[in-house]
């Protein structure tokens, strides 16, 4: 087994100890100089095509209530075979089929 007990003298007076006051830096007393502000020229226009979108405000809905639910095997297969021939999200689908759902019940 090795032998530790040299790690524990060592490694509380790793750094040894604090300098003099003499001795140290008289940085903190120094007063503190700033760097000039740097003049950004007012010309310049990034390029619109240069730009970079960011995706997820490309994907942004305005959706913000969770809505979690469990449904079968066979309702998420329908359900995703739809959104997926039609281009559409999984809530864009549901959205249509309520208010198709809807409008069935208006006509009653």
């Amino acid at each position: 087994m090795a032998d530790v007990s040299k790690f524990k003298k060592t490694t509380s007076r790793r750094l040894g100890p604090p300098p003099s006051i003499e001795d140290a830096s008289k940085n903190l007393s120094a007063p503190e100089i700033a760097p000039s502000p740097v003049i950004a020229d007012k010309s310049f226009q990034p390029d619109a095509a240069i730009r970079r979108r960011d995706g997820r405000s490309m994907r942004r809905t305005g959706r913000t209530v969770n809505f979690a639910t469990r449904v079968s095997q066979e309702f998420d297969e329908r359900l995703r075979n739809i959104a997926e021939q039609q281009g559409l999200m999984l809530v864009e689908v549901m959205e249509q089929a309520l208010t198709a759902y809807e409008k069935e019940l208006a006509s009653i």
